[in-house]
């Protein structure tokens, strides 16, 4: 949705100037082509104050309605923990500017529908823009995953899977204070939720929409509240059928996703940074492909979102699509939700 003139500067505001704003991103809405970051927003205004002093941002606040209420602010990024993200969307859609929020989304499907929905209603029904910070989709590697798949170097795609493992670490194991990912209240599940989101979100990209999902989780190690193991199974529209088995309990950190056609498989990692390797079927030639991460991840995506504000581009990742990999994430664990009722 175009909102600005492709000479206009965005302005962005943070809500929530956090751990993911360090590198991944803050730095990000200052590099963009068009884009600066000039205000930025924490609950203790003393590391609000600290976060504009060491990135070079010219205001700060200890309240959210001010940052949203600054005039010199164009748009606002929500990267607070998804038990806020409804709330702060909120804000910002109610003040008529655009939004770019963390994932997942939101803490389910029925925030997800609201924050949705309160951005087509905002500014009288002419709406702002929503996106959401899936920024796989506009990574190098992905892209090339996309390019490779639609060109037909595996022929017609038949299945993805997809594990994921890691250990618990010390803190968990040793019983201290855990993160907010693994608080159910205010992440809305656990390392699944957090990490396999991402997961979820990449195949909706690379297959189209999941159509059908069912899903078994259980927490097995008792080392927090939260879900640590979950067995998926899914269907795209388009035919593709995925399986996903994401462990947070186990022996060693593995990351696997394979991509098998008609024609071949495709091999890569979805959380880390590895190589893609094609495997054409029949014997044909092995091939290996490294597309390194840009140094601050979410760049390419907010560069996305920047153009799109502008008038000169797209982006892939918007509320109507992170949506659905909150619904899918739902639907996964409804089953434990239920019983843990």
């Amino acid at each position: 949705m175009t909102l600005y003139s492709p000479h206009h500067t965005v302005r962005w505001g943070i809500i929530g100037c956090g751990d993911v704003t360090e590198k991944k991103s803050g730095p990000a809405f200052q590099k963009a082509t068009g884009s600066a970051l000039v205000a930025v927003m924490r609950r203790s205004g003393d590391l609000a104050k600290d976060y504009a002093a060491r990135h070079g941002v010219p205001r700060w606040y200890d309240d959210a309605d001010a940052l949203v209420n600054d005039g010199g602010v164009d748009a606002v990024y929500v990267a607070t923990p998804p038990g806020s993200h409804l709330e702060h969307a909120l804000r910002a859609a109610n003040a008529g500017k655009p939004v770019y929020v963390e994932k997942p989304m939101a803490l389910d499907r029925d925030e997800c529908r609201e924050m949705y929905e309160g951005c087509l209603a905002a500014r009288g029904g002419r709406g702002v823009p929503l996106y959401v910070a899936y920024y796989r989709r506009a990574l190098p590697r992905f892209l090339r995953v996309k390019r490779l798949i639609e060109d037909g170097a595996i022929g017609t795609v038949r299945t993805v899977q997809h594990t994921l493992t890691q250990p618990p670490t010390p803190a968990e194991l040793a019983g201290g204070p855990l993160p907010w990912r693994v608080d159910p209240a205010v992440a809305g599940g656990g390392k699944f939720v957090d990490l396999a989101s991402h997961a979820l979100d990449l195949f909706d990209f690379l297959f189209g929409p999941i159509a059908d999902v069912a899903g078994r989780a259980a927490n097995q190690a008792g080392l927090y509240p939260a879900e640590d193991v979950v067995a998926g199974t899914w269907a795209h529209a388009g035919g593709v059928v995925g399986t996903g088995l994401y462990s947070f309990a186990a022996a060693e950190r593995v990351d696997r996703c394979e991509v098998v056609g008609s024609a071949g498989t495709l091999t890569f990692q979805v959380m880390d940074n590895g190589p893609i390797e094609l495997k054409p079927a029949g014997g044909g030639e092995r091939q290996t492909f490294h597309e390194p991460d840009p140094e601050h991840v979410q760049q390419p995506l907010i560069q996305t979102v920047v153009d799109d504000l502008r008038g000169v581009g797209t982006c892939p990742s918007t509320g109507e699509s992170a949506w659905r990999a909150t619904w899918a994430i739902d639907k996964m664990l409804a089953g434990y939700r239920a019983a843990r009722a």
